[in-house]
């Protein structure tokens, strides 16, 4: 499949086009960074990893547009202290210049936190991200309290990378993630990457709390050459309605449409594509048809 041939196989699929969740649209400085980790990331992870769709904000806007994306996050996500806001200032002016991508907002356990996240919810954010990883804090840091209560009394959808791909950190991993969700039961989390390679456990927390959700990004491409964790395949079948469709646009290694491919691959059927699509991020962020 190529990216050409997206909106004509979702037209047949019976849906409008496609929600993208987790797509990146950044300040061009923090951008360029990124890519260069990218570019040097042969040596940790093994292999090289080409940024596939390297165009300006406006270039990559129109690709999304030109395979069927009707929308679509931009999500930045905070690397040490002091840089959120800043972030959260370039995506704001980006949202409201961009009327098909999500108002999307970020956060890092600093005490500032605790007064710019209500703001930005009271602002209209639509979704938060939040990158253990490569911010390499705990879920569960106690600067991170009054965030978390706030995003459950607001409902805001948080795309959490958490999981210990591609390289594992000090906090990676689903125990911090339960333990907050222990406390805020109803954050409406979605864990980024299928929660890869602790795909069983993140897939544990969808199944046993209600607003816990996950989203696709870079599962089972073929770009990793690994197998399907036996069980899986059953278990996404079984959560339908909690999977979300995302990507890493711009950041990913292979063509867009590679990633509708491997889903369509799981062979869990028409009506399953149908709701990871479209139908579930549609619903989540009130994306009319």
């Amino acid at each position: 499949m190529q990216d050409a041939d997206l909106p004509a196989w979702t037209e047949k699929l019976g849906i409008p086009g496609i929600v993208d969740v987790h797509t990146h649209f950044m300040p061009p400085a923090i951008l360029a960074k990124v890519w260069a980790y990218f570019d040097s990331a042969g040596p940790l992870l093994g292999r090289a990893w080409p940024v596939t769709y390297r165009g300006s904000d406006e270039e990559r806007v129109a690709q999304l547009r030109a395979m069927g994306v009707k929308r679509f996050s931009a999500l930045s996500y905070a690397h040490k202290p002091g840089v959120a806001e800043f972030m959260n200032e370039w995506t704001g002016e980006f949202a409201a210049s961009t009327p098909d991508a999500l108002h999307s907002a970020t956060f890092y356990p600093e005490p500032e936190a605790a007064t710019y996240v209500p703001k930005l919810i009271a602002d209209g954010v639509e979704v938060f991200k939040a990158h253990v990883q490569v911010g390499d804090f705990a879920p569960n840091d106690p600067l991170l309290e009054p965030v978390w209560a706030a995003l459950a009394e607001s409902g805001t959808p948080i795309v959490l990378h958490a999981g210990s791909g591609p390289a594992p950190g000090t906090f990676t991993g689903p125990a911090g993630v339960a333990d907050v969700l222990s406390r805020h039961p109803d954050l409406a989390l979605i864990i980024a990457h299928l929660g890869m390679p602790e795909i069983s456990e993140f897939l544990e927390l969808a199944e046993t709390c209600a607003n816990v959700r996950l989203d696709t990004t870079m599962a089972f491409v073929d770009f990793w050459g690994l197998p399907i964790p036996d069980g899986v395949v059953p278990r996404l079948a079984a959560l339908q309605d909690k999977i979300l469709f995302g990507t890493d646009f711009p950041n990913i290694p292979y063509a867009y449409a590679h990633q509708v491919e491997v889903l369509e691959r799981l062979d869990l059927g028409d009506d399953w594509l149908r709701s990871v699509l479209w139908h579930n991020g549609a619903e989540l962020f009130g994306v009319a048809a």
